[in-house]
């Protein structure tokens, strides 16, 4: 097993009982399945995953540095067992439902085109990251920095302002019942 992989591509790889090496730099991931797998312990930087499936796998001590997913189904995650030292994704066109960033320091963060269904952002830093044509049914908000948050093409989130902090941070009006929903008022 090698220590450190750089600039390889892996294509149509099941890598569910894979033996990673220690590092990938530079990696592109297209149409793996790491699904029940385990990425423990194991250092991403600058990789690209595409058309990955990454649903439920152990995360425990992973590193992603500057990491990018697109069209990647990765539902059940808890990213707040990863390292966090700088830890950074961007995340397009992908499912992440019932997966967990609790306490992560996410600033300046891209969702994008994204399901993000009760994904749960409690006490996390989210500031200057922008949710941009997101889903965000269930998601928790709690105790939350949104500090200039991009929320204005986001959807369906239910976001408690007295428990959040939402200074600066954008949101669309036909969306801004959800910063209301605690209050059991109708707007029309």
């Amino acid at each position: 097993m090698e220590n450190q992989i750089e600039e390889q591509v892996f294509n149509n790889k099941n890598l569910q009982n894979h033996t990673f090496a220690n590092s990938y730099e530079s990696c592109q991931f297209t149409n793996c399945n790491f699904s029940t797998g385990s990425l423990k312990g194991i250092l991403f930087i600058d990789c690209e995953f595409e058309d990955c499936d990454l649903s439920n796998v152990n995360l425990d001590h992973t590193s992603f540095q500057n990491c990018n997913f697109k069209a990647c189904k990765m539902m059940g995650l808890l990213f707040n067992n990863c390292e966090p030292f700088a830890f950074s994704l961007s995340v397009n066109e992908c499912i992440l439902n019932h997966s967990s960033f609790f306490g992560m320091k996410l600033n300046k963060t891209n969702f994008q085109n994204s399901k993000l269904q009760e994904v749960d952002f409690s006490a996390a830093d989210l500031s200057h990251s922008k949710f941009l044509n997101s889903e965000l049914s269930g998601a928790v908000f709690q105790n939350t920095n949104l500090t200039k948050a991009d929320f204005s093409s986001a959807r369906d989130y239910n976001i408690d302002p007295e428990n959040n902090k939402l200074k600066g941070a954008k949101f669309s009006l036909d969306q801004v019942s959800g910063l209301l929903n605690k209050y059991q008022i109708k707007i029309e």
